[in-house]
């Protein structure tokens, strides 16, 4: 053993919402945990300022990234993932302490009780290994950790046996004029459950307003997973920045040993304990197992069953935009607000993709970059002087945008793999990904073209556009899916590896469906349930 080698009863890699909760409500009860992260802390004040200087804003740009901790970029579809078509996977991660958190929106929806039975109910997918009824405690105590402010009241059919933390984040005007345009018609407007203080909460204020959710919240009213982080570390975790994970040994009853770490300034050593969670995301968690092959394990790990990095998913978004009859004032609150939930289920998921219409407050800042581009498009048009700046008052005013979240079906061919030629600083492969969204989810954008067209027409809109192409939700799920057995699945129901007894694995990747939730709630109530496991584990069948 090497001074530079890590030891704890628990050995967690990533420290997004799933390591970071696993860690901190292990540390809370006696065990002793370390953290492995690729990347760096972030400095919030630091990061707003970057972001503000940056002409051209991405979802990366607050953050910046060198070689030390590289990820995808999401104005490159081609930095980092090495895409095999036919279509391209569009969304990304960062590796931070806290993750992908950093720049989510913060939407905390809960799956419906279907959507874990989906083949029993419509002959499609998978079903999940667990049920509705085994999750929804350990999705009111991930509310509750995580701070989310909802309207108690609404169950936007996911029943509940407890009310939200915090009251629900006040409704937009615009949200108003959608609710009263659409009152009597098939569009059901609700408030958006979200992890974003409405009141001061957990030392954090209340959200400003200030619609820069993606890709930061100035004042951390928006949760993200540093939080937990933190807490780990003040009961005693130890948390390891800039160490990468590049391989996972086995011993010779196929029990994890150790795990390989390196560091940007050249360090290298080992990380060993009695259990090891991998939470590195539906991307990097496949890669670091399959990277992970021996003698013993030819395949890599975890995959006797074949199945890791198979059955990759998003929710494929149809973007929309128009302009409403008369001004609802956009640009102001949080990114979203409400949205239309009772899409999500029913007879057409046999034929098509379900799907969830995100109301957006940001007007066509996704589209077309909203208004910051708008004086030079109407300026181009010819427009000059009081003209040009009455006609830029009147259309920011009256944008208003559509994003429909569609379900995507488990596929084996949608996988991530190894390229054969490209590596990182350490050598692991890149990964390479083959894509396709499918029919069942041309399907639902198809649905949700014809579904935003009626919504627009409610509203006397006009200038409807809409997306040509699909856009990826930031929604990396499946490729290590969880399942009955280990011929068909990686992990089981308790995400315990099916070849490894002391390995298990957090976060989408084990989704074996995707349901259109935003998946971070489903990912924090599997992850509380997960350390409950660990530490039972540990103190019977894991115990030396």
């Amino acid at each position: 053993m090497s001074a530079e080698d890590i030891q704890a009863d628990v050995i967690i890699v990533g420290s997004g919402v799933a390591g970071a909760l696993v860690a901190e409500r292990l540390a809370g009860q006696g065990v002793s945990v370390a953290i492995l992260e690729a990347g760096g802390a972030v400095d919030r004040s630091e990061a707003v300022r970057r972001y503000l200087k940056t002409p051209i804003k991405t979802l990366e740009s607050p953050y910046g990234m060198g070689a030390d901790a590289e990820h995808p970029l999401s104005h490159d579809g081609d930095h980092w993932y090495r895409q095999a078509g036919p279509d391209k996977f569009k969304s990304t991660y960062l590796k931070l302490v806290g993750g992908t958190t950093w720049h989510w929106l913060g939407t905390c929806l809960r799956f419906l009780p279907n959507d874990f039975r989906l083949q029993t109910l419509y002959g499609r997918g998978v079903d999940w290994p667990v049920d509705y009824a085994t999750l929804e405690p350990f999705y009111l105590e991930a509310e509750r950790e995580l701070g989310v402010a909802g309207d108690s009241e609404e169950d936007l059919g996911s029943p509940r046996s407890g009310g939200f933390p915090m009251p629900q984040v006040p409704t937009t005007y615009q949200d108003q004029v959608f609710a009263k345009a659409l009152a009597g018609s098939p569009y059901q407007v609700a408030a958006t459950p979200q992890a974003r203080n409405s009141i001061a909460h957990a030392g954090r204020p209340p959200c400003c307003g200030s619609a820069s959710c993606i890709p930061i919240c100035p004042v951390g009213a928006k949760y993200d997973a540093a939080e937990h982080v933190a807490r780990a570390q003040r009961h005693g975790a130890t948390l390891h920045e800039w160490t990468t994970a590049t391989f996972v040994e086995v011993d010779a009853a196929n029990r994890i040993s150790g795990i390989a770490w390196h560091r940007p300034d050249g360090s290298a050593g080992r990380a060993t304990g009695r259990a090891y969670v991998i939470a590195a995301h539906a991307i990097e968690t496949p890669r670091l197992l399959l990277h992970s092959r021996s003698q013993q394990n030819p395949a890599g790990l975890a995959n006797r069953s074949g199945q890791v990095g198979r059955n990759l998913m998003d929710h494929p978004i149809q973007l929309s935009w128009a302009l409403a009859a008369e001004p609802v004032w956009p640009y102001r609150g949080p990114i979203s607000t409400s949205g239309i939930e009772n899409l999500r289920d029913g007879a057409q998921r046999r034929e098509r993709a379900s799907l969830r219409i995100q109301i957006s407050n940001d007007g066509w800042n996704w589209p077309t970059g909203g208004a910051e581009t708008l004086a030079r498009h109407l300026a181009e048009e010819g427009l000059r002087g009081t003209a040009l700046r009455a006609a830029v008052a009147d259309n920011a005013s009256r944008q208003v945008q559509l994003a429909a979240l569609t379900e995507q079906l488990p596929s084996a061919d949608n996988r991530v793999v190894l390229d054969a030629a490209d590596r990182d600083r350490y050598g692991v492969p890149l990964p390479r990904i083959h894509y396709d969204i499918g029919d069942y989810s041309r399907g639902g954008l198809a649905a949700a073209r014809a579904a935003h067209d009626a919504v627009f027409a409610r509203l006397n809109a006009t200038a409807v556009q809409h997306g040509a192409d699909f856009d990826g939700a930031g929604h990396i799920i499946g490729t290590c899916r969880m399942g009955a057995d280990g011929v068909a699945s990686v992990v089981d129901a308790d995400l315990r590896c099916h070849d490894h007894a002391n390995l298990y694995l957090a976060g989408s990747a084990v989704f074996p469906t995707s349901g259109t939730a935003n998946p971070t709630l489903t990912i924090a109530a599997l992850s509380l349930r997960l350390a409950e496991q660990v530490r039972g584990d540990l103190q019977q069948r894991l115990a030396a």
